[in-house]
């Protein structure tokens, strides 16, 4: 399975992933994740969002039933374990238990989210977020990209309906429990050298857009004292960023920026960026955006919410209950957000499962798990499944 997913969207340039919903890469991905369920006799079906689910077994007449999965898009040139590993473990973890004869007492799923990098439209985990009702459906269709397609035009290039897009009960009825496997992007792991963790909660999180102005001018001819130059106010914006995330302790990113005209010798006349804030509590992160937001009003600019996830608590007692089956297995919290803690916020029991990553590193073509851990990771997302389906 590995080896089919290695060419899809790799860019030769820079050996990273450019995996981005509703694109041909994400239907290639798609049909590979059809194909590899229906060579297991799973039933596939795309919600009206487009989130594919596999089912072992009827989760409408004998459900609800325990879903395994992740995503299969990217962040721009990403790595190959974060979102596909989970998918990639979750039909492996279901081939094991069929090689053991165990046939789980409820329906088994697997999921592969739609767009939960958020890397063409900017708000991530759209997929669950759009199923759950966290995401309305009119502020999402009207989402644009940097082509100015809308994912509702996206949606539809693709061959599927936006009008169905939104909160579907149907699905979330079918869903008793979910598990989530993903690649740990961070050293929590290697520092406490177990090759698996059990996620304890994910930070509070999200995306502001920057918007500062200036006046477009000839670089060539227009004095110093007389320019009105955007970027000036965006390099203050982008070191206020750094001090108030030291400040706050917590993280701050300015890491996508759009200049207009964008011309070598054109002063520009706008600058927007995007500002990425988390850490460990709502405090700290409001803190950092409200000492962004004051750097912005300096120079006229503003700034507004694109997106925000309150810290999600993953239930202890599952949580506890999963490392304990897993040999007391470390519990970690995680500043990456996923659909798990999306579906945790509306109220369906979800747990994680992290894989260790010996660099740390992650949304970047060095990402990289070792091969035992990863299949330690199928090991445990094995037990996980005999556990709650047995």
């Amino acid at each position: 399975m590995w080896d089919d997913l290695a060419p899809i969207g790799r860019h030769s340039g820079t050996g990273g992933y450019r995996r981005y919903a509703w694109t041909a890469e994400d239907a290639i991905l798609r049909e590979w994740f059809v194909a590899e369920a229906q060579a297991r006799g799973l039933d596939v079906i795309a919600d009206r969002t487009g989130n594919l689910w596999a089912w072992w077994g009827a989760p409408d007449a004998d459900g609800p039933g325990v879903v395994v999965g992740s995503h299969l898009d990217s962040v721009p040139d990403g790595g190959a374990f974060d979102g596909p590993l989970g998918v990639v473990s979750a039909f492996a973890a279901l081939d094991e238990l069929r090689s053991r004869d165990l046939v789980p007492s409820r329906p088994l799923g697997v999921v592969a989210f739609a767009d939960e990098e958020g890397a063409r439209f900017g708000i991530a985990c759209t997929g669950s977020r759009l199923l759950t009702g966290a995401l309305g459906a009119e502020r999402a269709l009207a989402l644009r990209d940097g082509n100015a397609i809308t994912l509702a035009e996206a949606m539809a290039q693709a061959g599927q309906a936006p009008a169905g897009v939104g909160r579907d009960d149907e699905v979330l009825r079918r869903i008793a429990v979910f598990v989530e496997l993903h690649i740990e992007q961070g050293r929590g792991l290697v520092d406490l050298g177990h090759p698996i963790a059990v996620g304890s909660a994910i930070w509070p999180h999200g995306r502001w857009r920057v918007e500062l102005a200036g006046e477009a001018n000839h670089a060539g001819t227009t004095q110093l004292a007389d320019r009105r130059d955007p970027m000036l106010a965006l390099a203050a914006v982008i070191q206020r960023a750094r001090l108030a995330a030291v400040r706050h302790d917590a993280l701050a990113t300015c890491a996508k920026v759009r200049v207009e005209p964008n011309g070598v010798n054109a002063i520009p006349y706008r600058v927007t960026a995007w500002l990425d804030a988390r850490g460990e509590d709502s405090a700290r992160v409001r803190a950092v955006v409200a000492d962004v937001t004051a750097c912005a009003a300096e120079s006229g600019g503003g700034v507004s919410e694109e997106s925000w996830t309150e810290r999600t608590a993953f239930d202890p007692q599952f949580s506890a209950r999963l490392a304990v089956l897993l040999g007391d297995a470390p519990l970690l919290p995680t500043g990456a957000g996923h659909d798990a803690g999306v579906l945790a916020a509306a109220g369906i029991p979800a747990a994680m499962l992290f894989v260790r990553n010996p660099t740390g590193i992650s949304h970047s073509p060095a990402e990289f798990a070792d091969p035992e851990d990863c299949r330690a990771g199928v090991v445990a997302l094995t037990k996980v499944l005999a556990e709650l389906t047995g």
